[in-house]
């Protein structure tokens, strides 16, 4: 990162940035919706394909009942989100990726958070490990963490078994509130300098950093944070 010139004043967004980089993280966890960009990319990428006439007509006409269900609290997060990702089986999974590469330059790519952008690339330069762990499904984060410069090897996101380049509906693994810090114990093997999230969902594997930062906190996640004094942040352009 650029030191300011003499007299000059840091924005905030520079401010955060150099403030991780100054713990020098040798393994950093980045949860990714509302956290590296805003909004609910598993939600927006649901009703893009039901739009976009990618789903079977069928899958769609259960789906998003379903999804207004889990709205309304009917559902609970890990089985949506398991759902999310399963409701693909039987699609080609090269026609799912680049489904997910189009939703993601179409829609998502207007919304990623710059200084997390550069503070992501700034940790890669440093030589800081990083990992994005999700219950976003993975086609849509691995195409989502490329423009971050994470490769799709360190994506620990809703998945399932592939057989014959078809996805199937046996799910692999659903990281959310508790099991996002069991994937990481059971994968990562290592305890996260740094961890990033957004929501109570990310609770736990905050709870395993060494230093925990809430960004663009929603409501529960911000009050959890104040209780715990863990680093709080706001992207300039939420």
């Amino acid at each position: 990162m650029a030191e300011a010139q003499p007299g000059t004043m840091l924005s905030s967004a520079e401010r955060f940035v150099s403030s991780v980089l100054e713990l020098h993280p040798r393994l950093a966890v980045f949860d990714c919706d509302g956290t590296l960009w805003s909004g609910d990319g598993g939600k927006d990428f649901l009703y893009w394909e039901a739009q976009a006439g990618l789903l079977p007509d069928a899958v769609k006409e259960w789906a998003l009942p379903r999804y207004a269900s889990y709205m309304r609290g009917e559902v609970d997060e890990e089985t949506m989100c398991g759902e999310m990702v399963t409701l693909h089986a039987g699609i080609n999974v090269s026609e799912i990726e680049a489904a997910a590469d189009l939703f993601i330059r179409n829609v998502i790519e207007q919304r990623i958070f710059p200084e997390m952008q550069k503070l992501v690339k700034s940790l890669i330069d440093d030589g800081c490990e990083i990992w994005a762990v999700s219950s976003t499904n993975n086609w849509v984060i691995e195409a989502g963490v490329r423009r971050f410069g994470i490769p799709k090897e360190k994506v620990l996101a809703a998945c399932v078994a592939c057989e014959n380049g078809i996805a199937t509906g046996q799910l692999i693994r659903v990281p959310t509130d508790e099991a996002k810090a069991v994937a990481i114990r059971e994968i990562i093997r290592r305890v996260p300098d740094a961890v990033f999230g957004n929501s109570v969902h990310d609770a736990a594997m905050l709870e395993l950093a060494k230093h925990p930062f809430a960004i663009n906190p929603n409501p529960d996640l911000s009050e959890l944070a104040t209780e715990r004094s863990w680093t709080i942040y706001q992207p300039t352009n939420t």
